[in-house]
Formats: structure tokens, sequence, C-alpha cells
């Protein structure tokens, strides 16, 4: 039985990690399978929209050729937001056009896969692994609904919340406070409305970034993509602060769609698609045990996601080459144990992975203890400053900013505006050690 269902190497979850774990195995020669419970690729996954090109030329080197790419990024926006106001400050790289592009998840998992079966990978979708098959403590195969399948490598891409992670006690349960659920919508727009809202030519796109307003008090964030023919509009908020404030994600996002400067965006379209996802927030210092005899943990299994910067594809994609690498390397030395696959680790390391992660693994913390100024106060102030600035109303300027600067310190006490600026030399400095 066991010489019937025996591989080189298992692969638990076809996203972005998961296929680019199984491309890398199948392209050194290796004979892999991978499992994804749902009935295709990307039939379960959410998230914003945005995938970087490094990651995915890495993996696929022609992807641009046909892959389903949505546009390109040509520029970012962070917009603060008051009640009422919004003020908004856009980047944009004329130079370097081709960092960063939009895509559906549907169809661009679904696309990875075709080209990892190209590649060699055995896809065997909906199937739902059970379990992880421990033999004297190392793990050597997945037992599923129908049968089980043995394997020297399996590498865990099964998601945020990944029992199978948890079961061989590489990490515990997660912590309301280490995840976001994020809830967003797919808003269909005619392509030339999308072009003229947001200034853009048919193969430019827009990444924004919406802070305050209806989230303010919460350590949350919005976020606006455009597709070819639609948009993507939605916002991350920590589960510790949806319960805490018993309000409903759905509610939040309702919230934010009527802000004037979201509505403008928006409007006039018709809503295709509403989903949800967990994101894993707790970042470096909540990161679980990377490997063990026998198995490897990679994307957002291994709390892989830099919040910061809304970079988790990019992470999950590299991590699961490098899974990959490291699962040949161990077929090498005929070495399967940890003290082989603790190369995974070291790699990671080395990399940009661990390095950014490290730099920001403060940041929630802090984030989450100034959440009401950082996310909230501040923004408002922001827009209220822009507005006294930009407003001709025939009253003198002085007074308004004389009634701004008493109001910014009446309204938050010298004791709340020095632990802010405390904070605010946390995060600067946490970033530079």
């Amino acid at each position: 039985m066991v010489s019937e269902n025996k591989t080189d190497v298992i692969v638990i979850g076809a996203g972005p990690a998961g296929v680019s774990a199984a491309v890398t195995v199948a392209r050194g020669g290796k004979k892999v399978i991978l499992v994804e419970r749902g009935s295709f690729a990307g039939s379960k996954n959410m998230y914003g929209g945005v995938i970087y090109g490094h990651a995915a030329e890495e993996i696929f080197p022609d992807y641009e050729q046909s892959a389903p790419i949505e546009r390109y990024v040509s520029y970012h926006s962070y917009m603060l937001l008051d009640e009422e106001q919004s003020t908004t400050i856009t980047y944009k790289n004329h130079k370097e056009k081709k960092n960063a592009f939009v895509a559906i998840r549907s169809k661009w998992d679904k696309w990875c896969v075709e080209q990892a079966i190209r590649e060699g990978v055995y896809f065997v979708p909906d199937t739902l692994v059970n379990k992880l098959i421990v033999n004297d403590g190392k793990v050597v195969g997945i037992k599923t609904d129908l049968e089980e399948y043995f394997a020297d490598v399996v590498i865990i891409a099964d998601g945020v919340n990944s029992l199978l992670a948890q079961q061989i006690g590489l990490r515990e349960e997660i912590k309301p406070k280490q995840t976001a659920l994020g809830v967003k919508e797919v808003i269909k727009l005619p392509e030339e409305i999308i072009n003229q809202r947001f200034g853009l030519n048919s193969e430019e796109g827009a990444a924004c970034e919406l802070v305050g307003g209806a989230l303010s008090g919460m350590l949350a964030l919005g976020f606006i993509y455009t597709n070819k023919n639609s948009i993507s509009l939605g916002i991350g908020a920590c589960l510790e602060d949806l319960k805490a404030k018993k309000i409903r994600p759905y509610e939040l996002l309702e919230q934010l769609k009527a802000h004037p400067s979201v509505a403008a965006l928006i409007e006039g379209g018709e809503l295709i698609e509403y989903s949800a996802h967990l994101i894993p927030e707790g970042g470096y210092n909540a990161m679980p045990k990377l490997y063990t005899d026998g198995a490897m943990v990679v994307g957002d299994a291994a709390m892989l996601v830099n919040n910061v910067h809304f970079e988790g594809t990019n992470m999950a994609m590299i991590s699961g080459k490098f899974a990959g690498e490291t699962a040949l390397e161990a077929f090498e030395k005929g070495d399967f144990s940890s003290n082989m696959l603790c190369l995974y680790r070291k790699k990671l390391e080395n990399s940009f992975i661990l390095k950014d992660l490290k730099t920001y693994r403060s940041v929630i913390d802090i984030l989450s203890k100034r959440t009401s100024s950082f996310l909230g106060y501040y923004p408002q102030k922001v827009c209220e400053f822009f507005n006294i600035f930009t407003k001709a109303d025939g009253i003198e300027k002085r007074g308004k900013f004389v009634k701004f600067t008493k109001d910014f310190f009446k309204n938050r006490s010298l004791a709340e505006l020095f632990k802010d600026g405390i904070s605010a030399i946390k995060l600067v400095f946490g970033v530079l050690r």
C-alpha cells in the first residue's frame, strides 16, 4: 500500500506558496503531488489584488506572456479620511512600470496550476487533508477522506489557520490579536469609467490604502485596487477589535463605501462578488517553527505576511520556492530530518522575507496600543489642516490656524501626545535598528 501511494513530495494547498513549492520540486526532477481542498485552485482564496513582479518572475519567468494580468500598478495612493473629508498622497514612478500588477486570484491561481501541471506536477483538487501521518516523530504522509498518501517530504501550505501545523506541534492555535479578517467586494464598472475616475489608461492600475473614517479607532485599513472592468474594495480589521467593538466587518465596509471620496469612485457600479478571508497579522513575533522531520511550513501558514506594506503573495511564493529547493537538497543528501530541513529557515533568514518581518516586528503591537491616535485622530487632523489651508472664504487664516492649534492640544492631552511621540520614536527606531 505504501509503495503504491508513495511519491517524493506532497504539497498541501494550491495557493501561491504551495504551487511555487510544487513547481520548484518538479523542475528538480522529483515527483510531486499538489493537493487542494477546493474544486479548483483559487476557488477558496481572497486577497486585495496585487502581485509583485519580482516573485512572479522567479517562479514563472515568462508570466507576462500569458498570465491573467488585470492591470499594472502605475501609482500608489494613501487616503486619509475623516467623516466627510479626505487627504490623498499619491506616489507614481514613471520609469518603473511593472513592479506590481493587479490580478484576480481565482484566475491567477488557476493559471499557476496550469503552468505547474505542464512542469509535471500532479494536481489533486477537491481533496481535504484530514491529518498528517507521523511515524516515530517524522511526517511521512497525509490522510484524506478516501486514502493515505506517503512522501519523503510534506510541504504544508494550508493557509493562515493551519490545523495541520498545529497537529504536529509546530504552532499554537492562532489568537484573535494575531489575525485580521479581510472582507472584499468586487464592483463591476466599465473600463472607460475606471480609467476616467482614477486617471489611468487601459494598462495602468491604481492601488489605494484607506486610513481613518469609518475605521477610526480600530487596527484596520481599507484598500481599493483597479481591475480591468471592476474595482476591488475591502477592509482588513483585527479580529480582537471587531470582537471588542461588537461590529460586523460588512457593516464597516458599508460605512467606508458611504464616504463621499469612496462613493464617488464606485458610483453606478454593480456588486458581482463578496468574499472574506483571514489574514495573518502576528508577523515575526508570532511565527511558528517552520520545519520538523519530514515537513516544512510555508506562506500564510507560516505567518509570512508584511502587513505594513500589504505584502503577502510575494513572501508566499518565495517561501514556497525556498521550501522546494530545500526538499531537492534533502534528496541529494538522502536526509529528510530537521537537521537538513532547517536549511529552509536559513534561506528565509538570508532573504528579504525574514529581514523585513524582523524590521517590522514591533509595528503592530505599537499601533494596537495607539490605534485611536495614529489611525484615527491624526488622519482627521490632517484633513482639518488642509481644509483651512485650501479654503478661501474671506476670513483671515491666522485665527483659523490659532484655533486649530488650540483645539489640537485641547482635544489631545499632553500626556497622550507624549505617549504618541514615544510610540512614534519606537516605531522609527524599531525599523532602523
